[in-house]
């Protein structure tokens, strides 16, 4: 039976880190991969991680299950740093995942289970959200959310889609940093778009993945908040990945905001979805999640070195609009996105022609990761599409 299944096209990105790991050539510049590197090329440690890490090394004392649920701790300290201040957190309540993927696959499932409407996705998004959600069988809707010529938020088209969408369909909405195109709504959207799905009837679908890396932890959610607070019925998927360094323990969770009344069914179809999808969250990188937030110490120090990283993510931004300004280039825009990717207006040949001439790799769409480069290259990436301009 199995040879009957058709072969599927491998990765994208996954193709171009081997493509960029068998180039010889000195001097390559990784721009694909999104994972945050610092000014020598690494991913580095946090220094708040590693010291949880070494309390949790010396003081725990079990291995055993932590629950469908996950860790509760966990959960309240990521919910008190996700929601804030915002009206919103008192209904709000959540299970710990494996990472954000398996937050929006919870979510998904969900969904599915309730007989939601479509989620309508702006397009382009994150590579892996239209695969969850047709995994799930949850039907969607795209809508051009970037408008490429300005490098900006299609506003119009975001606002005509909400006011299209019926009563219980979804609103897909990246809380800040948007992935792929670091093009994020301004605080007076935010608000004309909660007034939208409010009135409407909407559920707010809000993927939480670069909190702190944009404008601030408070200011990259404030707006999100807003359409959480004004919809009757809200999911949150939550990705620690970014935040904390935490990639490779897929760390995450997913929080539901009801009505009082639908509380348990929701939290009660939540814990079934986990225990088929997953059965129980991993431990270690909650643990450290929660020990670092219940410690006024290494929260503080954590604050720090994510404010560090993302003063790097802006000061590239910033210069490499500056050198592009020296040399002809309108990189503008850059300097006005947040966090770490933008989507540069590249044709196939032109990404292809950095890559073979420039060993410069990209996204086949043009995503950058500006997080992996250092400050002394931005120079090389704007030579190299000076030469392309000048073709």
């Amino acid at each position: 039976m199995l040879d009957s299944l058709d072969l599927q096209p491998p990765d994208p990105l996954l193709s171009l880190t081997g493509l960029f790991a068998a180039d010889p050539r000195e001097g390559k510049l990784d721009l694909g991969v999104g994972v945050y590197r610092d000014e020598h090329g690494r991913t580095p440690v946090m220094r708040a991680v590693k010291a949880a890490e070494a309390r949790l090394l010396a003081g725990q004392d079990t291995k055993a299950y932590v629950g469908p649920s996950g860790d509760l701790q966990f959960i309240e300290a990521l919910r008190d740093l996700v929601f804030g201040a915002s009206a919103s957190k008192a209904r709000a309540f959540g299970l710990q995942t494996p990472g954000g993927t398996a937050a929006l696959r919870a979510a998904a499932d969900l969904l599915v289970r309730s007989g939601a409407g479509p989620v309508w996705v702006g397009r382009p998004t994150w590579a892996n959200h239209d695969p969850i959600f047709a995994a799930a069988g949850l039907a969607s809707r795209g809508y051009d959310y970037f408008a490429p010529a300005t490098q900006s938020v299609d506003f119009e088209r975001l606002m005509s889609a909400a006011r299209t969408a019926a009563r219980g369909d979804v609103m897909l909405l990246q809380a800040g940093c948007h992935n792929p195109t670091g093009a994020d709504l301004s605080a007076d959207q935010w608000r004309a778009l909660a007034e939208v799905i409010g009135a409407r009837g909407l559920i707010a679908f809000i993927d939480v993945a670069y909190q702190g890396l944009g404008a601030g932890l408070e200011e990259d959610i404030a707006g999100a908040m807003a359409v959480v607070e004004a919809a009757d019925e809200a999911l949150v998927a939550v990705s620690c990945s970014k935040s904390f360094g935490l990639y490779r323990e897929r760390t995450g969770a997913l929080f539901a905001v009801t009505k009082p009344a639908a509380r348990s069914a929701v939290e009660s179809n939540m814990l079934a979805i986990a225990r088929a999808n997953y059965s129980m969250p991993p431990d270690h990188g909650a643990a450290v999640v929660r020990t670092i937030l219940s410690d006024p110490l290494l929260a503080a120090d954590w604050r720090l070195e994510l404010a560090q990283m993302q003063d790097r993510i802006r000061a590239i931004r910033l210069r490499l609009a500056e050198v592009g300004a020296n040399a002809g280039l309108d990189l503008g825009a850059l300097a006005g996105q947040q966090g770490m990717f933008s989507l540069l207006p590249l044709s196939g040949e032109e990404i292809r022609t950095l890559r073979e001439d420039n060993a410069i790799y990209m996204t086949g769409a043009g995503r950058v990761n500006l997080a992996g480069l250092r400050i002394d290259e931005a120079e090389a990436v704007v030579s190299a599409l000076a030469a392309l301009a000048g073709r």
